[in-house]
């Protein structure tokens, strides 16, 4: 194994020659680059991940997360939220024995 291939961009990390921010974030772009670049898995399963995180915030919204408070104007929407904070506040401290 080429260890020269890692070390380059710790290299430039490193250094104290670095003028800018805008240099050390090329450098750590450089890094993760040449890293994805070597690995065998390492594209498949970023595929894999992307199209998880796609299935869970898309397509799921759309089937089974519904807008609870859709169409309402924004004093009813806090009156709504307001009752809902104080009942189970209220159930809460019913159930509250004091001796």
């Amino acid at each position: 194994m080429n260890t020269e291939i890692f070390s380059l961009p710790l290299k430039r990390l490193t250094t104290a020659k670095m003028k800018s921010a805008k240099e050390l974030l090329l450098s750590i772009w450089d890094f993760y680059r040449d890293g994805f670049r070597n690995m065998t898995w390492g594209r498949p399963l970023i595929w894999l991940i992307l199209l998880k995180i796609f299935i869970l915030f898309a397509i799921l919204r759309l089937f089974f997360f519904k807008p609870a408070m859709r169409g309402l104007t924004d004093e009813q929407k806090s009156e709504l939220v307001g009752a809902h904070l104080t009942e189970k506040t209220l159930s809460h401290t019913d159930t509250l024995t004091f001796n």
